[in-house]
């Protein structure tokens, strides 16, 4: 399993800032942002390889699952 941030969601944020940034604002003057879009991942073969068993409720809460 993986909690992390929506790996899309950030390569949009990046392309806002470079956009900026081509048009003539200094990188040291744009806001910092933090991610605000987070992904739960669940590899089920890798945990079935491991001999670990999830449970329905949180693949069901999960974003994406691996078969």
């Amino acid at each position: 399993m993986s909690y992390g941030v929506n790996i899309i969601n950030q390569v949009r944020y990046a392309t806002i800032y470079v956009d900026k940034i081509f048009k003539g604002s200094s990188p040291g003057d744009l806001s910092i942002e933090q991610p605000t879009k987070f992904e739960l991942v669940v590899n089920m073969k890798t945990a079935k390889s491991l001999g670990m068993t999830i449970s329905n409720s949180i693949s069901v809460r999960a974003g994406k699952v691996i078969e």
